[in-house]
């Protein structure tokens, strides 16, 4: 695998986040401790365009999510709820922007799961309301021993609308998530790895983002194809019947198959060496064209 530079270009200065790139493993990491990294807006437009990056660049394998302070995050941040982007709810013509809006938060989540690469994220506290919506666009997930999910907005007096409820019932058992979408109840970390929605239960914060980034290692060391391919015939699958993803398989393995990836593997397996594999090439569209 070829090195990759310790950072990457971006089209705006970052306020809410940290982001790194090396090895091809890009590291963002929640950067607002002080206000328990809640989802303002400045949060919002960073990490749609982030993820627009990222996806468009090539240069990473994996993405990891983790944060800092007391908790991963809790949720959105009270001024998202007043002054210019308040829900308007006495007409409408209001109650309808509300549609819009939620369209173009959801599509922020949904970027996580559309992108070219696998998504890791290593939560530790507290994962509330809005961080629910965005770990479980995750593909993988690690939890400190301290962590918790909660629902937040039942407790708010909303209804969970950026994620949550589309996501978790592919997740969790759906008598549980009625318990939690109901009462607002958190979820421990272990209970949570009994129910299989984490991967690992860790001691601390940090040992909980060593297992996420030795995962993404493995990763990244994979073909950037392959892994490609992995994650949409497995998003396929999960959305579709068992007929219609095996005619789906036949498509996506005819399109990307690769003999020499395939003899570069064995060989680094018999030859006891890491395999060398191409990048994802970087996307531009014809808006990018001059």
């Amino acid at each position: 695998m070829k090195n990759t530079a310790t950072t990457t270009a971006l089209p705006l200065p970052l306020t809410c986040f940290e982001l790194s790139l090396s090895e091809g493993i890009a590291h963002l990491v929640l950067n607002r401790p002080q206000a328990l990294n809640a989802m303002n807006p400045a949060f919002w437009r960073e990490l749609d365009a982030v993820l627009t990056q990222l996806h468009q660049s090539g240069e990473a394998r994996v993405l990891v999510i983790s944060s800092t302070g007391k908790h991963f995050c809790a949720g959105m941040a009270l001024e998202s709820f007043t002054g210019d982007i308040s829900m308007d709810d006495e007409s409408p013509e209001g109650r309808a922007a509300i549609f819009d809006l939620l369209t173009d938060m959801q599509a922020t989540f949904t970027k996580l799961e559309t992108l070219r690469m696998p998504v890791i994220a290593a939560i530790q506290g507290g994962c509330i309301g809005g961080a629910v919506d965005m770990v479980t666009a995750c593909c993988l997930r690690y939890a400190s021993a301290d962590a918790f999910f909660c629902i937040q907005e039942i407790n708010i007096g909303m209804v969970a609308d950026v994620g949550t409820l589309q996501r978790l019932p592919k997740l969790l058992p759906m008598a549980l998530v009625k318990e939690l979408a109901y009462t607002g109840r958190r979820l421990s970390a272990q209970r949570a790895l009994g129910y299989g929605l984490v991967n690992e239960v860790c001691d601390s914060a940090a040992s909980t983002l060593a297992a996420a980034m030795a995962c993404a290692r493995e990763i990244a060391a994979k073909p950037p194809v392959a892994i490609w391919g992995s994650k949409q015939a497995i998003d396929y699958a999960r959305d579709h019947s068992v007929e219609d993803s095996l005619r789906q398989m036949g498509w996506l393995q005819g399109a990307i198959w690769s003999n020499r990836h395939v003899r570069e593997s064995v060989l680094a397996l018999k030859d006891k060496r890491v395999a060398e594999f191409p990048d994802l090439p970087p996307l531009r569209g014809f808006k990018d064209l001059p």
